[in-house]
């Protein structure tokens, strides 16, 4: 064992070390990987030492490094080694902590660590929630705990109302759960990418004109696409006013809150009736971690709880011990689920929060370089400004059609990831593509920024020779 894990621990360690000097990605095709990895179901066992090899060999060099400093695409997961750490003593440990019997002080970490998380976002003290594998269980969560205090159970006439840069794991939750296209109620955005007001107001009463049930409102706290953060205080006003529930994605940017600047781009945050947030964005976590919040954490449960006529046999002795508050099983979907809690509550302990929030500022500041370097060129069109961490930006060329720059784009994309050095990829905004830079690792450097931008401006001079 020691043996198997100090190899094991030196495979991370170099990972650590050298991440930096790799490149952002190694792209591989479907034909050369099968053929180094695909075997038949083995009948007898491989030393483990030649499995390591192999990995180390055919597996961890290639594809995305997320976790990488130049890695700024989609929104990236930098992590640290203490997190690192914590995710080996909970599978070391395999500790079950799904209810409080079996897990009695692992689920004390794990309310400890959402209670920390609920004050950063300015809940009361009624507030508590559960953590999950990510946003998208999270989201879906909170519609569940919408549905059922809201409209108590399934209601063919319930509408959901979200904005058109809200995310997708949204719309694959609603159709999870049966939510028709009817349902579903895409609203428009204003020229900043937040949530309409006006069209949220004129959906809820078209949908009250035929007869619908509107019930729950979803607003971002940091879109995938531009940062652009809804507005939270007005919304709330309105939800209020018309007995909805207001749900915040935060999956990306609720962690902001814990700086000076965040605080007040998420003014408002306080007020929902629960928020999902993605320890493993920017709160630096190795994957999967996300949590849901929610205002009165009696909701949740009341939502989740299996009803006493069906609770299952074999979980009589935990009936018999119940401890309603601390039952994660009650919480949400699973039964079984890991001591998710203990990565989180292990790095917060070592680093304490001033090194989160300094980790956090990066994000602000590193953005705020990528777009200073964007405007020292007039090249550059800036599509909406560094706001939460996020640039977006496109070339311009007065000679060309869109749709030739919009391909061109599209071939630097290409060429970037081939390259390695920094990765930065599209988005779609307003129907054209746009490229987007999410520099949030907390060792992410000004010069390094700037290099990304004179490749990519290099790029762009070739492929316009070029053609």
């Amino acid at each position: 064992m020691e043996a198997l894990g100090a190899r094991a621990l030196e495979l991370v360690i170099h990972h650590f070390e050298t991440n930096r000097d790799q490149p952002t990605t190694v792209p591989r095709n479907r034909a050369d990987t099968s053929a180094a990895l695909h075997t038949p179901l083995p009948e007898t066992g491989t030393p483990p030492d030649e499995l390591l090899d192999l990995l180390a060999r055919e597996v961890f060099p290639y594809g995305f490094r997320a976790d990488h400093p130049r890695f700024y695409a989609f929104v990236p997961s930098p992590t640290n080694f203490v997190s690192v750490i914590g995710d080996l003593l909970t599978s070391g440990h395999n500790i079950f902590a799904g209810h409080w019997l079996a897990s009695n002080a692992a689920s004390q970490i794990e309310l400890t660590v959402l209670d920390w998380l609920r004050q950063a976002c300015g809940l009361p003290e009624s507030a508590s929630g559960i953590l999950v594998s990510g946003g998208s269980m999270a989201n879906l969560s909170a519609i569940v705990t919408a549905r059922e205090t809201k409209l108590g159970g399934h209601d063919p006439q319930a509408v959901v109302y979200y904005s058109d840069q809200t995310h997708s794991s949204l719309s694959k939750g609603l159709r999870i759960l049966g939510f028709g296209k009817t349902q579903r109620h895409m609203v428009a955005t204003d020229d900043v990418y937040r949530l309409s007001i006006p069209a949220l107001k004129a959906a809820i009463e078209e949908d009250r004109a035929a007869g619908r049930r509107p019930f729950c409102v979803v607003a971002n706290a940091g879109t995938t696409n531009t940062g652009a953060v809804d507005p939270l205080p007005e919304l709330a006003e309105l939800c209020e006013r018309e007995e909805l529930w207001l749900h915040v994605d935060g999956a990306y940017g609720a962690a902001a809150v814990l700086t000076d600047r965040g605080r007040v781009l998420l003014e408002g945050l306080e007020r929902a009736d629960s928020i999902t947030l993605d320890p493993h964005k920017w709160l630096f976590q190795p994957y999967e971690l996300g949590c849901l919040l929610v205002r009165d954490a009696r909701h949740l449960v009341q939502a989740f709880r299996v009803d006493d006529g069906d609770h299952p046999d074999y979980l009589a002795d935990v009936s018999r011990h119940i401890q309603a508050d601390v039952n994660f099983f009650d919480r949400g979907v699973q039964l079984t689920r890991s001591f998710k809690a203990l990565k989180l509550w292990l790095s917060m302990r070592a680093f304490g929060m001033a090194e989160f929030r300094r980790g956090i500022d990066v994000g602000f500041a590193m953005a705020e370089e990528a777009e200073a370097a964007l405007r020292a060129d007039a090249r550059w069109e800036i599509v909406t400004p560094a706001q939460m961490g996020i640039v977006t930006f496109r070339w311009v060329d007065a000679s060309r059609t869109d749709a030739e720059v919009d391909a061109m784009l599209a071939r630097v994309v290409d060429r970037m990831r081939v390259d390695g050095y920094a990765l930065v990829m599209s988005t779609m905004l307003k129907g054209r593509p746009a490229l987007r830079m999410v520099p949030i690792h907390p060792a992410s450097q000004a010069e390094e920024i700037r290099e990304t931008v004179r490749r990519l401006t290099r790029l762009f001079e070739e492929e316009s020779a070029a053609s």
